[in-house]
Order: structure tokens, then sequence, then C-alpha cells
């Protein structure tokens, strides 16, 4: 244990959760995609592992009867929610956005203005989480809690 165990727990979850993607990417696609390290989006979510993770070493450490815990849970649902929700939504509108982009560029006498730089940047699309990247990432931050203060003790 390094200063607070709680927040390592969380730290680990996340790290992991990022690291785990690359192998799961290249798994699902054949290829290896380093940049996922340091992306959102991907299998499991890395945001939900961190915010179970807390909550779960919180509960853990205090006890689910705890203000702290109550806090936790509270925030990990926010994030959860955020990241199937939102995110997942605004990622779904890029993807569109790209498309439509991308069409109209094939039809150059419609819009002049698809050669100025705002339109040349494709927008990302990865941003938020299908439910089964949230559930694993779930699942992966318990485990690591768990884990972490059984190591811990």
């Amino acid at each position: 244990m390094w200063f607070n165990a709680i927040l390592e727990s969380a730290i680990v979850a996340n790290l992991l959760a990022q690291l785990v993607k690359v192998p799961i990417h290249y798994a699902k696609y054949g290829k290896w995609n380093f940049s996922i390290l340091v992306s959102t989006g991907g299998m499991p979510s890395s945001h939900t592992a961190f915010v179970t993770s807390l909550a779960t070493a919180v509960a853990l450490h205090m006890g689910v009867g705890s203000v702290y815990f109550a806090i936790a849970f509270c925030l990990a649902a926010v994030v959860i929610h955020d990241a199937m929700g939102i995110r997942r939504h605004a990622g779904r509108n890029a993807a569109m956005l790209n498309k439509l982009i991308a069409d109209l560029k094939e039809r150059p006498n419609l819009v002049k203005k698809l050669s100025e730089p705002e339109y040349q940047k494709q927008l990302k699309e990865l941003l938020g989480h299908e439910p089964v990247e949230t559930f694993w990432g779930l699942v992966f931050g318990i485990t690591v809690a768990m884990i972490y203060f059984q190591l811990v003790r």
C-alpha cells in the first residue's frame, strides 16, 4: 500500500482496464491498436471499472452503511449513466456526421465549403460505451477492488 488503499484500488482498476483493452481489441479485430491505451470507449469501460472499484473499496473498508459509500455509489451511478448514455449517443452522432461529410465530399458541386479546414477533421466516434462494455467494466472494477483488498490486508 502506497498511501490510500481505496484510491489505489480505483487507480489500479482504471489502469488495468485500459491495458486489457489492447489484447481484447486485437482478439476482435486482428490488429494491435495501442492508441486505445489513452482513449475513451472500448471493452471494458475503464471509467466504470474506476468508479465501481472505488465504491467497492469504500464498502469493504468503511461499510455499505457509511456516508462515504453513499457518496461513492452515487458518483459511480452518474459516471456509468454518462458513459452508457450521453457519451455513447454523442459518439453515434459523430459517426453519422462523419458519414454525412464523407458522402457530401463525393458531391463537391453541392457543397463547396467542405474544403475548409474545419470539415477536414474527423469527429471522434468512440466516446461512450455499449451496455456490455459497461457491465464488464463494473465486474472488472469490483473484482480488482476485492483482490486488491485481499492482498493489502
